[in-house]
């Protein structure tokens, strides 16, 4: 659990100081990212995390109610956060001291939060019995994977906002600290009885999060369904990657 927690802690802190070395309006490593976050996010999905869920419910034919929640969830949440966690930079010259964006970033923090629930840590794995759990570094692999373009994007926003970025870190941990507080609530609560009913409702809710999230940044990759071969490559390489971890 603490190594976990420190990953996805420390990913969205070292990935802020990407605005440094890449400027906003050049975002060509960002689409590249992007598409094999999103193509591991999904692969990682559909053969790890919905079929596990699946043999892990006592009741799988509920399971559907709460990927459709998540996958609807997640499209309120963009209502609120502009798109950040698929790395949509939405700049504005005039934005220089204005107020800040409490409600988007509190839609990345719940958003973070969910994503960091469904961690569970070793000890707690014998909860769930029937519910393979040999997917926590898949998971934590895609979720750390997730957050660097979506931190680089909030971080460049909130520079656009505050004109520092000293000031636009501090608010950046609040994004930071939405994961590792999920593992910790999650394995706490979880680990006070063996009622596996609550992790498969985060899971699931998850799993439609991921849905929303990974089709969403494979089909913005792809406008047009123009040809392009570097992002085609990052899509299959994410892909890959999850395949091969079947065998790792």
């Amino acid at each position: 659990m603490i190594t976990a927690i420190l990953v996805l802690f420390f990913t969205v802190v070292l990935s802020s100081f990407l605005v440094k070395a890449f400027p906003p309006h050049n975002n060509k490593w960002l689409k590249l990212a992007l598409a094999f976050s999103g193509a591991y996010l999904f692969s990682i999905t559909i053969i790890h995390l919905l079929p596990d869920m699946l043999l892990g419910s006592s009741k799988p034919h509920t399971v559907g109610y709460w990927v459709l929640g998540g996958f609807f969830l997640q499209l309120l949440l963009e209502q609120f956060s502009e798109g950040v966690e698929h790395g949509h930079i939405h700049l504005h010259k005039h934005d220089h001291a204005g107020p800040m964006p409490f409600l988007l970033l509190g839609s990345l923090f719940l958003h973070s939060f969910l994503e960091g629930s469904i961690l569970i840590d070793n000890e707690n794995r014998h909860l769930h019995q029937g519910h393979e759990q040999d997917n926590f570094y898949l998971v934590l692999m895609g979720v750390a994977i997730h957050h660097v373009p979506a931190a680089f994007a909030l971080m460049s926003v909130l520079m656009s906002r505050l004109g520092s970025f000293n000031k636009a870190f501090m608010w950046l941990l609040i994004f930071a600290v939405g994961s590792p507080l999920g593992i910790i609530v999650s394995n706490t609560v979880l680990a006070s009885g063996p009622d596996s009913t609550l992790y498969n409702a985060l899971t699931g809710l998850v799993v439609g999060n991921f849905l929303h999230i990974s089709t969403t940044i494979l089909f913005e990759t792809s406008p047009d369904h123009h040809f392009n071969r570097n992002k085609l490559m990052a899509t299959f390489l994410g892909l890959f990657l999850a395949l091969v971890s079947n065998f790792i």
